[in-house]
């Protein structure tokens, strides 16, 4: 059965109105997705650095001491979240503290939640929801672990992580050790997923390796000078997977489900159904091991699959430094790929999906891997940024010792980001020179994420700065595109939705998203789907694939419009 479109405000002051549709059944399936098209060259695309004018003033402190202590290295992430549900996407940002000895003058940091007024400016809210923390932070990730309709948060440290339920009031409690999470350990990403479909999102941890201020090692280059150990001198940490069991509690599950491999260094995870099975599997990016590719067998398990699907090790056959990690059709083939940043001397990967479990990485032989060579890629991720229908890549880049020039002076430590645009059949162009002078500046990135922040329909971009300042760069001009916003209501599926596949249907073909949690490096994006049309103004349909297989069909989704889709029985 198909529902008509009914006229709902979702977003209260955006610039295009708002449409809100109720899902009451499911259908048959549809035609198996086609290859987007682009309809349009693309448009006057320019990202403006609105950081200052939009009252965000974060800037990171790692916790530099002089003795370059690994961690030092690794932060900060951040989240784009709607944690007062006005649909304008908040912004949380992770902070550190001091290292061994090391002294702050002044304010001591701490994280920050910036609430988006909804007029191009945000307000700190970090003392009023509670949020305000003294610990070493590096990532975060965010989900509605009680089915209450707000989104709770997750941040990783060093030391004990800390998960925060969200009490829908504009505050947040501290529910960690009720909830029996005890990761007392160096982790990095993290994502909500419901791995068993009972409804309730379960938690993966990134853990990275064995490190503290008392086990640090004595790193050299030159024999007298200290330098950053490589991960190889560390010994890895099993990661963690917690069953969510209801009542704010949860159950640790890694060795059960078969996650825990203690050779693993993991910096960056994606959620994805590589597959199409219908069950969501994991992608664990690894520093100097090789990758996992957990694949989810459905009874509550999971096998890593990743050598066998090539995903393990770069074509050289060597692990390589790996962090942050997206999962993407960016090309129509209706399978998900994956985007790995990697070290410098590296380049990114670009797994393309063959099906049947194999990936081939397409990057070395592409304008993707020539160019991100010398780049050290921390934050990366699949959007689509000119709203023309295919999937666009960008990346965070910046490296870890300010020295390194030094040593290879083609390799700096202030690196600018990088936008591949999507040319169509699997081919991607840097844009940097096109998107204006945002992209020339270097920066020492790390996290990364993306939102539309103004209510405009494109998709802008903060960028989290090691010991430097946030930057948010707004996108103008994506919009000369038409585009479909979807927002996603679980009822017996989670209620973000997460592991639901989204596919729009239009006379140039099919696209098909997966809402999740998780992806880039330490950071989430909104969990609102955008799909962008081109210069198509017809919406054939919508169709949801719910966890578990439910489906529902939508007909008479306007363009240029945010929709909500509430599974049956909400």
């Amino acid at each position: 059965m198909t529902s008509p479109a009914a006229g709902f405000p979702v977003r209260g002051a955006a610039q295009w109105p708002a449409l809100l549709i109720l899902l009451l059944g499911g259908c048959s399936s549809p035609d198996p997705a086609r290859p987007g098209v682009a309809t349009t060259e693309a448009s006057d695309v320019v990202f403006t650095d609105v950081t200052s004018a939009s009252g965000i003033d974060f800037s990171h402190y790692n916790g530099r001491s002089g003795k370059k202590y690994l961690p030092e290295t690794l932060g900060p992430g951040l989240a784009f979240i709607d944690y007062d549900n006005d649909s304008y996407p908040d912004l949380y940002v992770v902070n550190g503290r001091p290292l061994g000895d090391a002294v702050v003058e002044g304010a001591q940091p701490s994280p920050k939640l910036y609430r988006n007024r909804g007029d191009g400016t945000f307000e700190d809210k970090t003392e009023a929801a509670g949020l305000t923390a003294d610990f070493f932070g590096l990532g975060v990730a965010f989900g509605d672990i009680d089915n209450d309709g707000f989104d709770d948060l997750y941040v990783t440290t060093l030391g004990e992580d800390h998960l925060y339920r969200n009490r829908g009031d504009g505050t947040f409690e501290d529910i960690t050790a009720a909830a029996g999470i005890s990761n007392p350990h160096l982790s990095t990403s993290a994502a909500f997923l419901d791995y068993d479909h009972d409804g309730l999102l379960d938690l993966f941890v990134d853990n990275y390796v064995k490190w503290s201020p008392e086990e640090d090692l004595w790193c050299t280059l030159d024999g007298d000078t200290k330098t950053y150990c490589t991960p190889e001198s560390y010994e890895g940490i099993a990661s963690k997977l917690y069953r969510n069991l209801g009542g704010g509690v949860f159950e640790d599950v890694s060795e059960a489900a078969g996650v825990a491999d203690p050779t693993s260094k993991a910096l960056g995870v994606a959620v994805l159904d590589f597959d199409g099975d219908g069950w969501e599997d994991i992608f664990q990016a690894n520093d100097t091991e090789p990758n996992k590719l957990y694949r989810n067998k459905g009874d509550g398990t999971f096998e890593d699959v990743g050598l066998s699907a090539g995903v393990a090790f770069a074509e050289d056959g060597r692990a390589r430094g790996a962090m942050g990690v997206d999962a993407s059709d960016y090309d129509g083939s209706g399978r998900p790929h994956l985007l790995v940043g990697n070290f410098s001397n590296e380049m990114l990967n670009l797994f393309h999906n063959e099906g049947g479990g194999l990936f081939v990485d397409s990057a070395p032989r592409s304008e993707v891997g020539q160019s991100s060579l010398l780049t050290l890629t921390f934050g990366a991720f699949f959007f689509d940024y000119d709203l023309d229908g295919l999937d666009d890549i960008f990346c965070a880049n910046g490296h870890l010792d300010p020295e390194i020039e030094a040593v290879q002076p083609r390799v700096k430590f202030k690196q600018p980001p990088q936008l591949y645009r999507n040319l169509g059949e699997g081919r991607f162009t840097l844009a940097n020179e096109a998107v204006g002078e945002s992209f020339s500046v270097p920066l020492v990135a790390r996290g990364a994420a993306y939102a539309d922040i103004d209510g405009d329909g494109d998709l802008d971009i903060a960028i989290a700065v090691n010991d430097g300042p946030l930057r948010l760069l707004r996108n103008d001009g994506g919009n000369a595109n038409s585009y479909v916003r979807v927002r996603l209501k679980g009822a017996a599926a989670n209620r973000n939705g997460f592991g639901a596949k989204v596919t729009i249907h239009t006379a140039n073909g099919s696209q098909t998203k997966m809402a999740k949690s998780g992806s880039s490096y330490c950071s989430q994006s909104e969990n609102v789907l955008t799909f962008g049309l081109g210069q198509s103004v017809d919406v054939d349909r919508v169709e949801v694939v719910w966890p578990g297989g439910q489906r529902q069909v939508v007909q008479g989704a306007e363009p240029n419009r945010e929709i909500l889709i509430q599974q049956e029985g909400s």
